[in-house]
């Protein structure tokens, strides 16, 4: 998935708590997030109000959740590990690290394998 793939996909998903997202998808929305982020504060700061980023923020607030929803249920856990986010810092850690790692192969109880469909599977290693 690119990177205007994965944009109208959070955006045409935004309140789609079911599924997967693969990792693309998700770090490409991420990037999005904090690019728009800047050129909003910069607008903000250059006509001296703060408009532009709140309403950026009230914009992508349920797109970003959905997607990370569906990110966890990429690696086959529950969306309500979303609220680690309360925890000061481990929270954090612990989501970065799971948002980082590989989504299950094959299907799972949350939908198909969204990079099996794509046909973009490599294959493992051997350990």
């Amino acid at each position: 998935m690119n990177f205007t793939q994965a944009i109208s996909s959070g955006f045409s998903n935004y309140v789609n708590f079911a599924g997967r997202a693969i990792r693309s998808e998700y770090w490409y929305w991420v990037l999005f997030v904090v690019i728009a982020s800047i050129v909003a504060s910069i607008i903000d700061a250059v006509l001296g109000i703060r408009l532009f980023n709140p309403i950026f923020g009230l914009a992508i607030l349920l797109p970003s959740i959905a997607i990370g929803v569906r990110r966890l249920h990429d690696i086959d856990r529950s969306g309500w590990w979303l609220l680690l986010n309360f925890i000061p810092l481990i929270g954090a850690i612990v989501l970065i690290i799971w948002f980082c790692s590989r989504g299950t192969e094959g299907a799972n109880r949350f939908g198909p394998d969204l990079l099996g469909a794509l046909g973009q599977i490599s294959p493992r290693p051997a350990i």
